[in-house]
Order: C-alpha cells, then sequence, then structure tokens
C-alpha cells in the first residue's frame, strides 16, 4: 500500500468548535472547487491563467482543505474524546473491504 504522509501543525491561536471547523472545512472546500473550475474554464470566463498557475493554486487550496479536517481531527480528539488512530485504522479496513484499496 503506498501512502502519502503529511504532517500539519495544530493551530494554536484558535479556538475552534466542531460547527466552526466543519463550516471552515466546507468554504475551504468550495475554495478549491472554484480554483479547478479556474483551470477548466467553467466559470464561463476565458481562462487567462496558466496552467501552472492554476496548479499552484490548486494546490494552496488543497492545503487549506487538509488543514482544516486536521484541525477538525484535534478538536473531535479533544473535546469529544475520539480516538482518531483508530478511527484511521477503521477507515483504511473500509477502504480495503469496499475494494478501493488492495493490502
Amino acid at each position: 500500500m503506498i501512502t502519502k504522509t503529511i504532517a500539519l501543525p495544530k493551530l494554536n491561536n484558535l479556538s475552534p468548535t466542531m460547527e466552526s471547523t466543519a463550516l471552515k472545512l466546507m468554504e475551504e472546500a468550495g475554495e478549491l472547487a472554484q480554483a479547478i473550475g479556474k483551470l477548466r474554464g467553467m466559470s464561463g470566463e476565458q481562462s487567462k491563467f496558466e496552467e501552472k498557475e492554476v496548479m499552484e493554486l490548486i494546490t494552496k487550496e488543497l492545503l487549506d482543505v487538509a488543514q482544516t479536517a486536521v484541525s477538525m481531527m484535534f478538536v473531535l480528539q479533544e473535546q469529544y474524546g475520539i480516538d482518531i488512530e483508530q478511527a484511521r485504522e477503521q477507515h483504511i479496513r473500509k477502504l480495503l473491504e469496499k475494494g478501493y484499496l488492495s493490502s
């Protein structure tokens, strides 16, 4: 199984809640979709963006999504006692069972 490990920090200048983090996650996902739309010309405008420029924007927005997801994991762990490592292992088992992943 090939994995990509990216460690992102716990943001320590915020006091996130599950609700505020979920809303932020949706916002960041929307910004990612908007960046992809620019690449594909889905905004109805003629594309004025170079592919490299848009790929850099997509990467930045994707990392914003990932950071917010990681922040939500910290919230779930610290405020609700969720064992994220155990949940991650269950998630991988689910992917194997559904055939999305081979061991």
